[in-house]
């Protein structure tokens, strides 16, 4: 309340300067110690990070720019591919049961709900087999929530379409994930899209492709396919 008072008198100009008594050699010591205690403890703190492979189906855990574990992973199907990004955990849940197992990690992906969770299907872990999510077994996912705190970077690396194997993917209105923040980010850099780059295929992403088609002198659809891609130098 004190500090408070004296900002507002000195904003008044009520109060030209305030001194306080140096410390003394005890406090000194005691300020110093705190201080080196609390850097110690930060530099002693380790650096988590999970990247994900979905070209492998791997899950790596990094401490300090090492990897320290590794789990097989069962990412997104050909039609629901899980998210290519930079994302964080942003919530922890236990025993979801049923398809997700005993452990949720949720992700802060602005176009839906996604996250690393368990399975009651182990068997299918190492194919592309879930509807976006990255699936672990429950022993996995168990050890991976113990290591992990909310805030972790997530760092997902795949193929530029979501899947292996698949040489392009048509983008139309409702469409929402990876391929379209890229598109959209490059329609945004071209000056054909003012909004935000968040993953759905909207009207406003739909008007900027039109315009852009309708600049490049292709067909007017609104939809993107592989002659779009290209223009919009996403492939060769």
């Amino acid at each position: 309340m004190r500090a408070t008072l004296l900002v507002g008198m000195a904003w008044l100009g009520l109060v030209a300067a305030v001194s306080y008594p140096a410390p003394g050699p005890a406090e000194a010591r005691a300020v110093a110690q705190t201080t080196t205690s609390a850097q110690m403890e930060q530099v002693a703190k380790p650096v988590r990070e999970i990247h994900i492979d979905l070209w492998k189906r791997r899950l790596h855990v990094l401490e300090n720019g090492v990897v320290i574990k590794t789990y097989p992973i069962g990412p997104g199907a050909s039609a629901t591919p899980t998210p290519i990004g930079e994302f964080c955990v942003v919530t922890k849940s236990r025993n979801w049961g049923g398809g997700f197992g005993t452990r949720w990690l949720g992700l802060n992906v602005p176009w839906g709900i996604y996250g690393i969770h368990g399975t009651n299907r182990p068997h299918l872990i190492g194919g592309y087999v879930s509807h976006g999510c990255i699936r672990m077994r429950n022993r996995d996912v168990e050890e991976l929530y113990e290591l992990i705190p909310h805030g972790t970077r997530v760092v997902i690396d795949g193929p530029l379409f979501g899947y292996a194997g698949v040489e392009y993917r048509k983008l139309v209105r409702g469409d929402r994930g990876s391929l379209v923040v890229l598109v959209q980010n490059r329609l945004q850099a071209a000056g054909f899209y003012a909004g935000r780059c968040h993953g759905v295929f909207d009207g406003a992403t739909e008007d900027a492709v039109k315009r852009f088609q309708r600049e490049w002198g292709m067909p007017v659809t609104g939809q993107v396919d592989w002659r779009d891609y290209v223009a919009l130098g996403l492939i060769e």
